[in-house]
């Protein structure tokens, strides 16, 4: 095996003798791989790589043989003299890329089949070739999340039947939830610049022992590109640049990243800026989609004008900028200093699930628009290896502010009244993780964080005629607060390769404080204040088990918990046409207990089967239900009689589930894969049963690849089952506007398939095409619950030049 392996050393700058560091590096994307396990012979001496590849050898003898072995890489090995001459080392992966190390599950480096947990994760080439517009669309090309769309900059993942604020996202190992993450659909991931990424994790159930409060459903982790230092006595360049057309959207997108490396300090620089033309949808499907007609807007006088070409969703298009800031300070083998800041706007944006509603004989709406939605992050990181210390091998600490900024901006159909409200969040994070390893054994995790989110909120009126602009209700209490204090143990023992137990406990303690008094003005509530103070210890427990080698068998149970958030117990908005959601002072948390089992097949490499199971009890579950205020069950909003609705604990939940993949390699070069999910789930309140709102329809996708040296070629599927309008929760039952009507003429949203090609061409390590023709067939569908089209017929084209 050895004669497959490459090891190429590159000659550097002559290092002090004592320090006798290497830096282990993947052979085919130059990334650092973490986890690496280097011994000698007799494996009296050994070490761990850390997450930046390094491993130091000052305890190994200049004649040991030292050898490299990690599950995801072919075995290596040389003498320590030869070693210490170098700086880098390459290895090349195995055939099977599924044991890769992963950093999510614990926020330290481990191997995928040691989790117990199911994790997917996307590398740098694959979010590459699958070339997306956004994040969100990055997350669906993992095959088990689904992604609902009110807009065309938007994208709310939906993971086993939860969404919005039950899921975690977290950028840099950073939280990007915030105090008014609402239990409706969210887009805050398109902040996320796709071309940044380095690589994406998503941790599929609960990871609140980790992540705590929020972390009910799953865990989206995006890792962005590190500032990468030289390796030689010369500072070291890179440069990559992205240039991307497609024709559904006539989107056009620049991004240039560039990389400058000291021996000691790294900088990298990143730009991306996109603009997007409103969306065609397809030729092929049901008629209820076609935009007809809309609104618009001539000396201040609104008319409903045809659309000339009905398959145009007018108006969607809006553009975006995303920068990214990053440093890096290495003044030690084994301390790092990390800054990062982050920064993404859009311009002003249509909620077009908004404006294709009706109301008597017209549409409803003459303008509803989010704002600029701007996301600004500052993030420092120190990171410490040490293996003098009794309480740790490795440190790191994060500290992050963060400050979001929404708006929304709505005016009915030839009104003179404008509303608008206007949202901004600032949010301090400090994180404190702890790695060490018991004995060979056994490894250790822990560590503490505390979160403060301040949430400011303003709402006006403003008369477009005479421009007199007016104090209105706020969407959430202006001036409220919102914190998270809490410490975690995560114990990892692996008495034998085939055996891996993992358990933790966290303790979470949230606080929340809202003032009504601003609001009162107009709302009237019983109340003035609203207060949170409420914590939970959490646990989860899990076995990894290869009882042979062509079996594994992973098992996972855990609890978990969200506490109400500024969004829960504060907001006001018209969540439908008709209805009103007011603050509740009475909410408690609500919990999630889950158990998963899978199971995995290899066959040599040449099939590998996937399969999970799971089921989910939620508890004390905060669903959306009619209320009263003072006695009533209607007030007037926004000059409409609305039917008043609160967040509650009124209902339990069931979610189960199973998915399953399969990997077929015919050859080296051809080979098939394909990822199927199905989700059931319902509401229990009072007795009665409903459907799971989130709970998406059946879903899936079929890849045929073929690589060979330069070029890669994927002819891929991906379909959709039908939901009937009896598997429609009642809350979208009441959205027929979104969905096509059946042969009763009830809502329901049909089945539907797409037969896509996607191609890549390596001309050199410099230049790299990639095109693909998507929805082929050019069909005319909406995924469950969006209220925009998929793209019609769409030719992508990118092209990439790195120097």
């Amino acid at each position: 095996m050895n004669k497959k392996l490459l090891l190429v050393f590159l000659l550097l700058i002559s290092l002090s003798i004592h320090a006798q560091n290497i830096t282990i590096l993947n052979s085919q994307n130059k990334e650092p791989i973490a986890g690496v396990a280097v011994f000698n012979i007799d494996k009296t001496q050994s070490e761990i790589s850390n997450l930046e590849g390094e491993v130091s050898l000052n305890t190994f003898k200049n004649e040991d043989v030292v050898f490299f072995k990690h599950l995801s890489f072919q075995e290596f090995s040389a003498t320590k003299s030869r070693l210490v001459k170098a700086v880098v080392v390459y290895l090349d992966p195995s055939t099977e890329g599924l044991d890769e190390v992963l950093i999510s599950a614990s926020k330290f480096g481990q191997v995928k089949r040691d989790i117990p947990q199911k994790v997917v994760s996307l590398s740098l080439e694959e979010i590459m070739f699958d070339n997306p517009q956004t994040s969100a669309d990055l997350l669906e090309n993992t095959g088990n999340v689904y992604i609902q769309k009110s807009q065309l900059g938007g994208g709310s993942p939906m993971i086993r039947g939860l969404s919005t604020n039950r899921l975690l996202i977290t950028v840099d190992g950073v939280r990007m939830n915030n105090a008014i993450f609402r239990d409706g659909n969210v887009q805050n991931v398109i902040s996320i610049d796709p071309f940044s990424i380095q690589h994406t994790e998503v941790i599929i159930g609960a990871g609140s022992v980790v992540y705590g409060s929020d972390a009910i459903g799953g865990v989206m982790s995006f890792y962005t590109k590190k500032p990468e230092l030289s390796y030689s006595k010369d500072a070291s360049f890179a440069a990559n640049s992205v240039l991307r057309y497609a024709t559904a959207n006539n989107e056009k997108t620049g991004h240039l990243d560039f990389n400058i490396g000291l021996k000691k300090w790294a900088f990298l620089s990143s730009v991306s800026y996109t603009d997007f033309d409103d969306l065609r949808m397809g030729s092929h499907g049901p008629d209820d989609y076609l935009r007809t007609e809309y609104v618009v807007t001539e000396n201040g006088v609104d008319n409903i004008v045809e659309n000339k070409n009905p398959k145009i969703q007018n108006p969607t298009g809006y553009d975006q900028i995303n920068l990214m800031q990053k440093i890096r300070l290495a003044p030690k083998d084994n301390v790092t200093y990390d800054l990062g800041l982050y920064y993404s706007t859009t311009s002003e944006y249509s909620r077009y699930d908004r404006l294709i509603r009706y109301k008597d004989d017209h549409l409803r709406s003459a303008e509803w628009n989010y704002g600029p939605q701007r996301w600004f992050m500052s993030n420092f990181q120190f990171t410490k290896l040490s293996s003098r210390s009794a309480f740790y091998d490795k440190i790191q600490a994060n500290v992050a502010y963060q400050n979001f900024q929404e708006s929304r901006i709505d005016r009915d159909y030839q009104s003179t009244t404008r509303n608008s409200t206007e949202e901004h969040v600032d949010a301090i994070s400090a994180n404190l993780d702890f790695e060490k390893q018991l004995s060979l054994k056994t490894e250790f995790f822990y560590g503490l964080e505390y979160v403060y989110n301040k949430v400011h909120s303003y709402g006006r009126e403003e008369d477009i005629e005479s421009n007199i602009i007016i104090p209105a209700i706020s969407r959430y209490p202006n001036g409220s607060d919102w914190s998270s204090m809490s410490a975690y143990t995560n114990l990892k023992y692996k008495p034998s390769s085939q055996f891996v137990l993992q358990t933790g406990l966290r303790y979470n303690h949230v606080i929340a404080n809202a003032s009504f008094e601003e609001n009162n003005v107009f709302l009237n509530l019983p109340f003035d204040t609203a207060d949170i103070n409420t914590g939970a210890l959490t646990g989860t427990a899990g076995v990894s088990w290869i009882p042979a080698d062509i079996i594994q068998w992973k098992l996972n149970f855990s609890t978990a918990f969200r506490a109400p958030n500024i969004d829960d117990i504060g907001k006001v908005f018209d969540s439908e046409p008709g209805a009103v959601v007011v603050p509740n002072d009475d909410l408690n948390p609500e919990y999630a207990y889950t158990g998963d089992l899978s199971v995995r097949l290899n066959f040599e490499d040449k099939i590998i089967i996937d399969a999970a199971t799971y089921y989910t009890f939620l508890d004390d579950a905060l669903v959306r239900r009619d209320f009263e205020l003072n006695g009533a069950s209607y007030i007037e909003y926004n000059g409409e009689d609305s039917r008043v609705q609160a967040m509650q604990n009124a209902a339990e939940a069931r979610i189960y589930g199973f998915e399953a993949g399969i990997q077929i390699s015919f050859t080296e070069a051809l080979k098939l894969t394909s990822q199927y999910n199905v989700i059931g789930g319902y509401e229990l309140e009072e007795g009665e049963q409903s459907p799971l709102r989130h709970a998406a329809p059946n879903f899936g996708n079929t890849h045929l690849s073929w690589q060979h040296n330069k070029i890669t070629i994927d002819a891929f599927a991906m379909y959709n089952a039908e939901m009937s309008y009896l598997d429609l929760a009642p809350s979208e039952q009441s959205k027929d506007y979104i969905y096509a009507s059946d042969a009763d003429g009830n809502p329901y949203s049909p089945s539907w398939c797409t037969l896509n090609l996607r191609t890549q061409y390596k001309f050199n390590s410099e230049l790299l095409v990639t095109a693909s023709l998507e929805n082929i067939t050019d069909q005319r569908y909406r995924p469950y619950s969006s209220g925009i089209s998929a793209p019609g017929r769409n030719l992508i084209l990118a092209l990439k030049y790195t120097l």
